[in-house]
């Protein structure tokens, strides 16, 4: 049952409309609508706000400042759980970037709310505020911490000299820009109060972070915040912690005395969910004749926005990609007034891998090798820096089936020398890496007298498929057909769960699933051996067999119903835990799923319009769960690729620090005519250093080195190569041939 493509368990209720998403749920009653009024100045203070005209405005029941907003509090650095800190919104009359919240009007509809917005008048003292990253370069530093527990700086061997020797070198710069999650489904929040307790209806990856970053934001207990997250139209990372807009309506629904629904609009998403920090990396390569690398060094800058700690992960993508003996890898960062930087899908591949596998491909070139072979020359035996020992890599499987079923051997070895009509044609490939990460999740499995299993976590779905693995694995565990599992997700009176991000979370939930089950089936097991009026009385538990909705022992069995019924009339329950956080560096195993990305693309030799004609990812990520989803979101990913090698761009106004295209009119992301037909190929696997499901994820590989394989072939086609991200246009033109 498990690894079979099964359709969505949550998908009849989805295409039908009945599944209830946060700002739909009306259990309660009518809520009131709150509209955020945001600030037009990047950095300052608010020197006036009067907020009368709004106040008297149709159907206005309250409008909100900073004055009487409440007691808020400041976040905790040194919390490991980023989504978890506090997150004060409208505390202060300080405004430290573009786009915050300075006043919220609450009223009976939104559109009443929205026009009364227009009315608040506010007016600011300016200060100088800096946007720009390149300006403030000289005032960079090594970060002292960067996400997901990597160190911030690794140094071995030395890189300088062994450049300095190398007789083939690659040093680059690429630059990669700001870019934002945008899930389907606008962040947004209704809450309400019972006393001193507030139930929150919200859009979250993450149930127990974002109860504790209410709890900690407005200093309650933990135990007095519900949260109900049961379905969620995407995230990405955005929603991986919850922003003003949950804040802001609990403070409202506070105020007024009423339930109060707050949604962003696509716009305020743009400065008010986070964002992928533009980044200026450096990647210098030194090679031997026959393509042995003998020096690796990756230096990323990016933005810190100041009073955060976030610095993505972007130059630990090659620490375990490439043997070489001589390395450095460090991220630099500079302060900025711009909104805080926060996970973006696969964060530290995605951009990272879009220069390493970008440098690697002008490596291949400068040695005039073939980029696979290079990649196949420099396949390290163990993790290059710390020495341990990889599970189940397989990245040369990935490279050379890829390389076969996508007919590399056809590849044009010269730049821009093949046409089709006025198409230039080019071949392009990459290598992917994405760590896999353990992180403690608990699942409690219910079994009851009529042979129903009911899974429950507050572990959430965006659109993944959560609902439907854990179904399988609990089916398959318990010898239960699908239609006699239920699973209950999504709400914080349920055991914690690390939630959905970073590729964890179906493989933390899963295991937690499969171990609940185990210790029921021990017990089941147990309770029928001991029973005389049992089939299976006295044989050997450790040999029982579920399937079928029954237990067998050798050639005695007996229906799961009817043993429940005797043996447990009012039902069985175990809870499951997965394993929790482990140091990247003190793992005994270096942990990661891997692929390879090919890619053709066309290039219109009059207009430099660049197409995607084809393209392959071959990957292996341990045990698959469901072949269907898992190929949708390598599919989405590999998607995702092609939009950062292509597409999107989010550009900053130097002068307010504003994000200028804050829509999806003008923010470009692919549409249907820019995607042909994509393959997907997942190789059979089962890492048995992962879990005992031999499993690992899935969600964000399918984005690691797509943008870096379009971007090679842009070169191949065209001979121009771009090292600005997007690849544009007006980038291309003067250098076409």
């Amino acid at each position: 049952m498990i690894g079979a493509p099964l359709d969505r368990v949550d998908g009849p209720v989805k295409v039908t409309g009945r599944a209830v998403y946060a700002s739909e749920d009306w259990s309660f009653g009518q809520p009131l609508y709150a509209y955020i009024v945001p600030a037009s100045i990047g950095r300052g203070r608010i020197a006036e706000l009067d907020t009368s005209r709004a106040e008297r405005a149709p159907g206005v029941k309250r409008v909100l400042t900073h004055r009487d907003a409440g007691k808020q509090f400041q976040p905790d650095l040194s919390n490991p759980d980023e989504y978890a800190r506090a997150f004060p919104a409208m505390a202060s009359a300080q405004v430290r970037a573009f786009g915050e919240p300075v006043a919220l009007v609450i009223a009976e509809t939104f559109e009443q709310a929205r026009a009364a917005a227009g009315l608040v008048e506010v007016a600011y003292d300016a200060e100088q505020g800096h946007y720009v990253l390149g300006e403030r370069e000289d005032q960079a530093f090594v970060a002292a911490s960067v996400n997901a527990g990597f160190a911030p700086e690794v140094d071995v061997g030395d890189l300088d000299a062994a450049m300095a020797k190398a007789p083939v070198t690659v040093d680059q710069v690429y630059t990669t820009p700001y870019e934002l999650s945008l899930p389907m489904e606008p962040h947004n929040c209704i809450a309400l109060w019972s006393g001193d307790a507030v139930t929150v209806h919200l859009s979250t990856q993450v149930v127990a972070s974002a109860r504790e970053r209410i709890a900690a934001t407005l200093g309650l207990d933990p135990e007095k915040v519900t949260v109900i997250s049961r379905y969620i139209g995407g995230g990405f990372g955005s929603k991986l912690g919850v922003h003003a807009e949950t804040i802001l309506a609990v403070i409202a629904a506070r105020a007024v005395g009423q339930p109060v629904k707050l949604v962003f609009t696509r716009q305020q998403m743009f400065q008010l969910t986070g964002n992928r920090p533009a980044t200026r990396q450096r990647v210098r390569l030194g090679a031997e004749h026959d393509g042995a690398l003998t020096a690796f060094g990756h230096d990323v800058l990016m933005k810190l926005s100041a009073g955060h700690d976030y610095i993505e992960q972007t130059a630990t993508c090659g620490r375990g990609l490439y043997a070489a003996p001589n390395r450095r890898t460090v991220h630099r960062a500079v302060e900025l007034d711009l909104p805080p930087s926060e996970d973006v899908r696969a964060p530290g591949e995605a951009p990272g891998l879009l220069a390493v596998e970008s440098a690697m491909d002008e490596l291949a070139h400068a040695l005039r090798m073939d980029p696979v072979e290079l990649r196949l020359k420099n396949e390290p035996a163990r993790h290059p820096e710390t020495g341990a020992p990889f599970s189940d890599r397989r990245l040369v499987e990935c490279l050379r089936e890829g390389a076969r079923m996508f007919g590399w051997d056809r590849r044009p070895v010269v730049p821009a020398s093949v046409r089709d009509g006025r198409w230039l044609v080019g071949y392009g490939m990459a290598a992917a890496i994405r760590p896999h990460f353990l992180v403690e999740t608990q699942v409690r499995v219910r079994v009851d007298s009529r042979g129903i299993a009911v899974v429950q976590s507050d572990m959430t779905d965006i659109g993944t498929g959560t609902y439907t693995i854990l179904t399988e694995v609990a089916a398959a565990a318990l010898g239960l057909s699908i239609e006699r599992v239920r699973v209950d997700l999504g709400h914080s009176d349920l055991p914690k769960s690390a939630g959905s991000g970073g590729s964890f979370g179906a493989t933390n939930s899963t295991t937690a699933t499969h171990r609940a089950c185990i210790e029921l089936r021990t017990r089941i097991a147990t309770a029928a051996v001991s029973d005389p009026r049992s089939p299976v009385h006295g044989r050997d538990p450790g040999a029982a067999v579920f399937a079928d909705g029954k237990l067998a022992i050798g050639d005695a069995a007996e229906a799961l119903t009817d043993l429940l019924a005797r043996a447990f009339p009012t039902g069985v329950e175990a809870l499951g835990t997965s394993d929790g956080w482990v140091p990247h560096e003190q793992r005994p195993y270096s942990l990661n799923t891997y692929g390879a990305q090919f890619a053709e693309i066309r290039v219109d030799t009059d207009t430099g319009e660049v197409r995607l004609h084809r393209m392959l990812g071959v990957f292996v990520a341990g045990r698959i769960f469901n072949a269907k989803t898992a190929r949708s979101q390598l599919l989405g990913g590999m998607i995702w690729g092609v939009s950062a090698a292509l597409h999107e761009e989010a550009v900053v106004d130097p002068r307010y620090g504003s994000f200028i295209n804050h829509d999806l009119a003008s923010y470009l992301v692919p549409v249907h005519a820019d995607i042909p037909n994509i393959e997907v190929v997942m190789l059979d696997s089962f890492d048995d250093k992962a879990n005992e499901l031999g499993a690992k994820g899935i969600g964000e590989l399918g984005i690691c080195g797509a943008g870096a394989a379009v971007a090679n072939a842009v070169f191949n086609a065209t001979g121009v190569r771009v090292r600005e991200f997007p690849i544009t246009i007006e980038k291309l033109l003067p250098g076409l041939p």
